[in-house]
């Protein structure tokens, strides 16, 4: 759910993005370090867009393989779990049991509605 939420915010600002370039498309001045061009504007905002989406997954990169070494570190050092996500795994594991008796209790019922009305 929570990733059809961020793919669907992305598909709109991509929307936004084409929306502005597709209007914007006269020549403006784009002044780098060494000179000066005249580029259409749907090229500096799509190139600009562009550029933040490498400068964002190069950030979560460096963040995703920094959390990946500690967890690595962490598993050969023997750390345990911590106690709050065993109580999870246990609350899982709980919820799930009833679920199954919940569902076969109604399965039960089922078959009994069925008789009576034979």
């Amino acid at each position: 759910m929570k990733g059809q939420r961020y793919f669907i915010l992305a598909l709109v600002f991509a929307l936004i993005v084409a929306i502005l370039a597709i209007v914007n498309d006269e020549p403006v001045q784009f002044n780098y370090v060494f000179g000066t061009q005249d580029w259409p504007l749907i090229l500096v905002i799509l190139g600009s867009a562009v550029f933040g989406g490498v400068v964002a997954v190069s950030l979560s990169l460096v963040k995703i393989i920094r959390l990946q070494s500690q967890i690595r570190q962490l598993q050969k050092n023997g750390a345990s779990v911590p106690p709050s996500v065993e109580a999870d795994k246990d609350n899982t594991t709980a919820a799930k049991k009833k679920e199954k008796e919940l569902s076969s209790s109604e399965n039960k019922n089922v078959g009994i509605k069925s008789r009576l009305n034979k």
